[in-house]
């Protein structure tokens, strides 16, 4: 064979390797750039809220409250991007929670990624930035924000700033600050969830984890609960307002709920362990 074909055979061979090389190489950087997902499940944003059904026609945040993604630096609840938009529009019915003045903010995190930080907003002046150590955070992370400095009604900006890439994620949280303990009912309670199915979160998350943020904000991991300490729920259901603390079982284990929250269709315990739910 002469030097001539060797070098065209070389050619046919390397040219597609290095194409799906590439794309192989873009695949990867889309997946890790999608990898993260998390919003604030505690008080209820609006995007929980959407996903609870308690505010219609968000379109597609009933399903995914936690990829409410944009670049870092927005200032909107949508972080600006119109797939979002619903999360700006000030009419709808968001309920309003009475709280105190320090407030938690329990984030809950589909698929963990490592974080800058986390900042929270009112008025469109930050409150507090609370450090991430560029780690990867657990499932289910709460931030005891002093909020002393503004009173009545506010809107809360709360920021998750990912460590590696330019893209942070968006909450927003309706608070009647001042008006009652941080444990409050909703001045606007949300009905009971729609029956109808909705798609679990998507992503997964590693098991990694790291030292608490620190930072401007008191912040707490959330440890599980003593053991015993809630209430039997019986089987698991979907619709049903579930208690930090309360017990059920699905397909014949036992859970523990985490954190309080109103179950959907899809958000089996099985889906959302170590996030909503513990083993016991």
């Amino acid at each position: 064979m002469d030097v001539p074909n060797v070098l065209s055979m070389r050619k046919v061979l390397v040219y597609p390797l290095a194409i799906a090389t590439a794309t192989a190489a873009g695949l990867f950087a889309t997946a890790s750039a999608a990898s993260a997902h998390g919003y604030v499940s505690a008080p209820p944003s609006r995007q929980a809220q959407c996903a609870q059904r308690s505010v219609a026609d968000c379109g597609s945040i009933t399903f995914e409250p936690q990829s409410v993604e944009a670049e870092k630096g927005s200032t909107k609840c949508s972080g600006g991007k119109e797939q979002w938009k619903v999360l700006d529009d000030n009419s709808r019915p968001w309920a309003v929670r009475s709280v105190g003045t320090t407030v938690p903010f329990t984030w809950t995190f589909t698929a963990r990624h490592r974080t800058l930080n986390w900042e929270y907003f009112v008025d469109g002046q930050k409150v507090t930035t609370v450090s991430g150590n560029n780690a990867q955070p657990e499932a289910v992370v709460t931030h005891n924000v002093d909020l002393s400095k503004f009173k009545g009604k506010k809107t809360v900006l709360a920021v998750w700033n990912i460590g590696d890439t330019p893209m942070a994620f968006y909450s927003c949280v309706d608070l009647n600050i001042g008006g009652g303990s941080s444990g409050g009912g909703d001045t606007n309670p949300p009905p009971a969830p729609s029956p109808s199915a909705s798609k679990p979160p998507t992503g997964g998350g590693g098991n990694t984890s790291p030292k608490p943020p620190t930072g401007g904000g008191t912040t707490t991991q959330a440890p599980p609960p003593p053991g015993g300490g809630g209430g039997a729920a019986g089987e698991w259901a979907p619709n049903v307002a579930y208690k930090t603390g309360d017990t059920v079982t699905y397909q014949g284990k036992k859970y523990q709920c985490r954190q309080g929250h109103t179950s959907l269709s899809s958000w089996e315990p099985s889906i959302f362990t170590l996030a909503l739910w513990l083993p016991v």
